[in-house]
Formats: C-alpha cells, structure tokens, sequence
C-alpha cells in the first residue's frame, strides 16, 4: 500500500491552497470528485463538528447518515490525530465573528 503523504499528494495540497474563496472550493471539489464523495467528506465534517460538541455517537449517526465505523473513525482522529479537525474547528469558530467569511457558500 502506497504511502499517504507523498509527492502526488503534496501536489493535491498546493492545488488546494491555492483556492481563494467558497465558489473556486466548489468548483475545483466538483471536478475533482464525485457528488458522493462531496457528500461523504462533507458528512465526516459534520460528525467532527458534532463530536467536538460532545453529541452522542447515535446522535451523530442518525444525523449525518455515517455508520458507526465511520464515525468512531472520525472521533479517533478528532482526538489523536494531526490536529487537522481541532485546527480547521478553531480557525473556524474565529472567524464566525468575521461578517465576510464564508461568502458564496449559498
């Protein structure tokens, strides 16, 4: 099995970086991956934000569809991780009080 984090993936990253706002997010996950795979990412999203409030796992499957594999898969990587949902739920709760953040999501 091929390592994670590799060239190809470093690449993905610097894509990834160099997106600007919530339309250009949109269009590139869109042509990179399936509406399934939005959905799923998005649902794991959710489940991490839920987790970090303390929710209940039944109440995290039963709201974001994620099997319970998937969502203590999740609650595993919210607390022994990288850091990378507790960075991204930090950065985000900063920036809530920001009125432009997030413009063009809808």
């Amino acid at each position: 099995m091929a390592k994670w984090d590799n060239k190809k993936t470093e690449d993905l990253m610097k894509a990834i970086l160099t997106i600007k706002n919530a339309d250009e997010a949109k269009m590139f996950f869109r042509d990179l991956l399936s509406e399934q795979e939005i959905i799923e990412f998005a649902s794991r999203w959710q489940a991490a934000k839920m987790l970090n409030k303390n929710i209940p796992y039944t109440q995290v499957e039963k709201e974001t569809g994620l099997s319970s594999t998937t969502v203590a898969r999740v609650s595993k990587w919210l607390k022994r991780g990288k850091n990378g949902y507790k960075l991204a739920l930090k950065r985000l709760s900063v920036h809530r009080h920001n009125p432009s953040f997030g413009k063009g999501l809808r």
